[in-house]
């Protein structure tokens, strides 16, 4: 029987980035095509979402939810995306809110205040990796996701975001632990 290819499928730069080191880094399997990292509308995601089960595979759909805040139409969009594929086990909808620099902090700090974006947020990331930035010349270096992981810093910003998933009142929160629940279950399973 062959195994579904996982391919992850984000937003923008600093999501491709991240994941693409972030296999480097842990020895994850799954698929980082730059084609599957534009800045594109939940609407465009569910489009690449499909393509990607067409072909038999896992989609991990990494979004940031800061959006849904200010702009009623795209709110709806990311629960019609998330109610349309809540019971399908080959789709994973890993928001955040604001944005993925808020799951870079859980890294560091425990906390579910309100973020207004995702420049608040990384402001408060630069008290813990000060040279943090949004750009190419930033992200392309391996070395940030590097420290993400070291010091088990990885299973706590896992252990956190799951806490912050069962609580409804959380203001900021961030789905990403459970791409990372996915790709660790692939890598012991690959290990067999």
């Amino acid at each position: 029987m062959r195994r579904s290819r996982i391919t992850v499928i984000g937003e923008g730069l600093t999501e491709r980035w991240y994941f693409d080191h972030l296999r480097t880094v842990m020895g994850f399997r799954y698929d980082c095509k730059p084609r599957f990292f534009t800045h594109q509308s939940y609407d465009e995601m569910r489009k690449l979402i499909e393509l990607v089960l067409q072909d038999d595979g896992i989609a991990v759909c990494v979004c940031d939810a800061d959006i849904t805040r200010i702009n009623p139409v795209e709110s709806v969009r990311l629960k019609e995306m998330k109610d349309k594929y809540a019971s399908n086990d080959k789709v994973f909808i890993c928001d955040s809110m604001p944005s993925i620099e808020f799951w870079f902090l859980l890294h560091f700090l425990e906390t579910s205040r309100f973020f207004n974006d995702s420049n608040e947020v990384s402001n408060i990331l630069r008290r813990y990796i000060p040279a943090f930035q949004k750009h190419s010349f930033f992200l392309e270096k391996v070395h940030w996701v590097s420290d993400l992981c070291a010091d088990d810093k990885l299973a706590t910003a896992c252990s956190r975001a799951n806490f912050l998933s069962q609580n409804q009142q959380a203001k900021s929160y961030s789905n990403i632990f459970k791409a990372i629940e996915l790709f660790l279950a692939n890598q012991k399973t690959k290990q067999l």
